[in-house]
């Protein structure tokens, strides 16, 4: 708005003292200040109001204007109210340095003229940033020639001056204005678990946070593709606004979830590109799990390889990463959450999780991830991948950066946990290291925590070792541990045993278990119990539970 509309607004009780050729001026804010020194908080364009606190004495004024007019405002507008009228020294001041200055009536308080600016200037503001946006939605919904979310985030600093980042649900930066430096990770990593917390106690947008002593809002961006239905919202993609959201306008706020609705047909494009990745992993996984002859698998691979690894010349190694999301979505969030975690946390743009595929196979998720090429000390080479050391994927790295987002994001009992398999260089080794990811994930399940991981290093000490463990003792310790059971059961038909194997491959869930065995739930809490009572072991300890399995696995 112009400072001559304000002058002619009736009610706001602004007299004009000085400025009259500068009338045309744009004002593009509103601060109050009674500071000797407001520079740090003005970047050009305000109108500034003042009670004159600051001025202890004719020598007074020409420092202050001379600080707003270096800084750009649009106009000084001084309260009579403390002195009775403005001082001489001001008035000269002012038009020493050119500065527009106003008088405000004694009766007009400052709320109400700082109330029609922000009106004003809002509503002007999110009326031609929404043209704007909504020529971008035509464009970008047409096809890539909208240039993806970068554009509508440079729109958002250009005509609001805001800066705003895409986040996905770990914090990974997926756009961000161009020009700034991308967001620390630390700092978008505790954005993105402030606005999965939030999503779960079902606050309402926007979310205002605060990090590092700045104030942001945050927009769940929900992604739905046409026909199907809405997914998990811990798998959301996130708008972070780097700006104090609590006296916005509604005006305001619809303009941000307009922005989020854009960004999601960008998401949902890029989802769709990922299906023919997502099916060939599919197909070559079934086969793997099938027990389909090597011969089939490596001629299905040799199909899928250049899809799943653009420009790859050699054969490539292999490692295979499961992961459930129990409780917190399923299988659909599983995948989805995968997608993101084998991507490095600094790794920009969607493009990069793009080159990740991910099958689901039924509540699990399974990523059959390449490794391009392994140098001379056995490292893979690249970068793009998270947690990846000199023998490929280290489970517990891949969770380093993500943990805390995805905790906070998950509810009471809701559980995310992975198993990561060992490098193998051949189709032959496929189903082994199937295996060995859904062996490594029951151990992560095994533990405390709502998101856990565990590798095959971690099965060197049991399931890997148990053929060379000597007869004798896998029948002593079996029998110390089953035999009971076993007794019990032809005695009964209790069928304590199955039930235990349930409980244990339900990883200790009490409602999937009893789904499981068609059970009602105090009936499988009833059978536990007296397992627990036949061996003196507790079922809710990780030793026990890994005791129980080694002996069901060794027997």
């Amino acid at each position: 708005m112009r400072l001559r509309a304000l002058l002619r607004t009736d009610g706001l009780g602004l007299r004009l003292l000085g400025g009259e050729d500068e009338l045309d001026r744009a004002v593009r804010g509103v601060m109050t200040t009674d500071l000797r020194d407001p520079s740090r908080y003005l970047t050009g364009g305000e109108l500034v109001l003042t009670g004159l606190a600051w001025r202890h004495g004719p020598a007074d004024s020409e420092p202050f204007v001379r600080i707003l007019a270096a800084a750009g405002v649009a106009a000084l507008a001084a309260g009579e109210a403390e002195l009775g009228a403005v001082p001489e020294d001001l008035v000269a001041a002012c038009a020493q340095h050119r500065l527009p200055l106003l008088a405000v009536n004694e009766s007009v308080a400052f709320a109400t003229i700082t109330e029609h600016v922000v009106r004003r200037v809002s509503g002007e503001r999110a009326g031609d940033l929404a043209a704007v946006v909504d020529r971008h939605r035509r464009l970008m919904t047409a096809g890539p020639a909208g240039g993806g979310p970068e554009v509508v985030l440079d729109l958002l600093g250009s005509d609001l001056d805001l800066r705003a980042w895409v986040l996905s649900p770990t914090g990974r930066r997926v756009a961000g204005p161009r020009g700034l430096a991308p967001l620390p990770h630390e700092t978008a990593a505790q954005l993105a678990a402030d606005g999965l917390a939030a999503v779960r106690a079902g606050r309402r947008r926007p979310v205002r946070t605060s990090v590092g002593g700045e104030a942001y809002a945050l927009f769940p961006i929900r992604s739905a593709p046409s026909g199907t239905p809405r997914g998990p919202a811990i798998a959301d993609w996130l708008l972070a606004v780097r700006a104090d959201a609590s006296d916005w306008p509604e005006e305001r706020l619809d303009l941000l979830d307009g922005v989020t609705q854009l960004i999601a047909v960008e998401r949902d494009r890029r989802d769709a590109a990922r299906t023919v990745r997502r099916r060939l992993a599919g197909e070559v996984l079934e086969l793997v799990q099938s027990g389909a002859a090597p011969a089939e698998i490596a001629a299905r691979l040799r199909v899928a390889v250049p899809v799943l690894l653009p420009g790859l010349g050699a054969a490539p190694h292999w490692q295979v990463v499961v992961a459930t999301a129990d409780g917190a979505g399923g299988g659909q969030a599983a995948r989805a959450l995968l997608e993101e975690i084998l991507v490095a946390p600094d790794a920009p743009g969607p493009e990069v999780a793009d080159r990740i595929a991910v099958a689901r196979l039924g509540e699990e998720a399974v990523a059959l991830v390449p490794l391009p090429a392994v140098a001379a000390d056995g490292a893979p080479t690249g970068d793009d991948a998270a947690g990846q050391g000199p023998e490929g994927l280290v489970a517990e790295e891949l969770l380093d950066t993500v943990r805390l987002p995805l905790s906070a994001g998950l509810g009471d009992g809701d559980r995310i946990t992975l198993g990561v398999s060992a490098v193998v260089h051949s189709a032959e080794g496929l189903r082994g290291a199937l295996e060995e990811a859904r062996h490594a994930r029951r151990v992560a399940a095994a533990r405390p925590g709502s998101v856990c991981a565990a590798g095959h290093q971690e099965l060197a000490s049991h399931v890997l070792l148990l053929p060379f463990v000597p007869d004798d003792v896998r029948r002593a310790f079996t029998a110390r541990l089953l035999d009971p059971l076993r007794d019990y059961d032809r005695r009964h038909r209790a069928e304590l045993v199955p039930t235990l194997e349930a409980f244990l491959d339900s990883d200790g869930s009490w409602t999937r278990c009893a789904a499981r065995l068609h059970l009602h739930v105090n009936t499988l809490r009833y059978r536990v119990g007296r397992i627990e009572q036949l061996t003196g072991r507790d079922l809710s300890r990780l030793e026990d539970k890994l005791d129980f399995f080694l002996a069901l696995r060794m027997s």
